[in-house]
């Protein structure tokens, strides 16, 4: 079985394609042949040893497939899933993914689509739902618009009666993908230094007035500037930290001062509810079919190359959702 094994930490390079002995699926688990495999921003983190919780050497990264069911429990062999591998494995010929955390798969979703929905898409739903509770005519920010998650929350703010959308990202043609999905206000704060430069952006694209819903994944200025732009009663739910400098502590008072909420999010609490993941994917999935949300595929690349698929996103360069074509069938 060829897989992507990561043997030390380290940057992308750290990634290379080796022969492994195919994995053996526990109780309550399925052998999945992998078609493809969807990459995320928490693998980069996973390859430096920063993510939330600690990685042991040597590991396979890639949380999210979809492939044939081979053997196990719950499925007929041949049934086509969309699966959750929550420890890694994914990057692979072959992965294990758990019977509850498989779902089966009809024809009316390309990979690409589904895996866009699995992990970027449940977060964005989540997100705003239940995190930041966004509510009709609200004026919502999404930094890095352009992203897996970013991409999707704008058109879910869009469909669920946001006022405004003020979306953030690098560059025009990222800008212009933003307002595509439904982004009233695009604006570039990648060159913004300051807290203070990004609040006043903020301000701006709101016509004066602060957001009352900011998704925000970037951290350090990103996150002082936005939360210091938000109108009181506002909520600021936070998914990541990819700049990886911490933020300014937050005084209790400044929260108090505009009765505001900030909220972190991570999408494993949610697998752990029973129904929160397959409600949210549920949900998804109907406005997919209903050409209401199209998930943001932003490349392909095969197994071998996975390297090149953690560069392009830890450079920014790409956009959407990116996907490792295993099997080499095409997407």
């Amino acid at each position: 079985m060829r897989a992507v094994q990561i043997t030390e930490f380290g940057g992308p390079e750290v990634l290379r394609v080796t022969d492994l002995d195919e994995p053996t699926p526990g109780e309550g688990e399925l052998l999945v042949e992998v078609d493809s495999a969807g990459v995320n921003y928490a693998d980069t983190h996973q390859t430096e040893d920063s993510y939330l919780v600690r990685q042991t050497l040597p590991f396979v990264p890639g949380s999210e497939v979809v492939g044939r069911v081979v053997s196990g429990g719950g499925l007929e062999p041949g049934t086509r899933v969309l699966g959750l591998t929550m420890s890694g494995g994914g990057y692979a010929e072959r992965a294990v993914v758990r019977s509850e955390l498989a779902f089966p798969l009809k024809d009316d979703l390309t990979d690409a689509q589904a895996l866009g929905l699995l992990v970027h898409g449940t977060t964005a739903w989540h997100l705003l739902r239940r995190s930041a509770e966004l509510h009709p005519g609200e004026t919502v920010v999404v930094h890095s618009a352009a992203g897996g998650v970013g991409s999707v929350a704008v058109q879910l703010a869009r469909a669920w009666g946001a006022g405004r959308i003020i979306a953030t990202a690098s560059g025009e043609a990222k800008l212009e993908l933003a307002r595509s999905l439904g982004a009233h206000e695009a604006i570039d704060i990648s060159g913004l230094t300051s807290a203070d430069e990004v609040k006043d952006a903020l301000l701006a694209a709101g016509g004066g007035q602060g957001p009352d819903v900011v998704l925000e994944m970037t951290g350090g200025h990103v996150f002082d500037g936005s939360l210091a732009a938000m109108r009181p009663l506002g909520r600021i739910a936070v998914f990541g930290m990819a700049s990886k400098t911490d933020p300014a502590p937050v005084r209790v008072q400044k929260l108090m001062k505009k009765s505001l909420t900030l909220t972190g999010f991570w999408l494993p609490h949610a697998v752990a509810q029973p129904g929160l993941l397959e409600g949210a994917l549920e949900e998804l999935r109907s406005m997919v079919r209903a050409g209401v949300l199209k998930p943001v595929v932003g490349g392909t690349y095969p197994l071998a190359e996975a390297a090149r698929a953690h560069e392009d996103l830890r450079s920014r360069r790409s956009t959407g959702k990116l996907v490792l074509d295993v099997s080499g069938k095409g997407l």
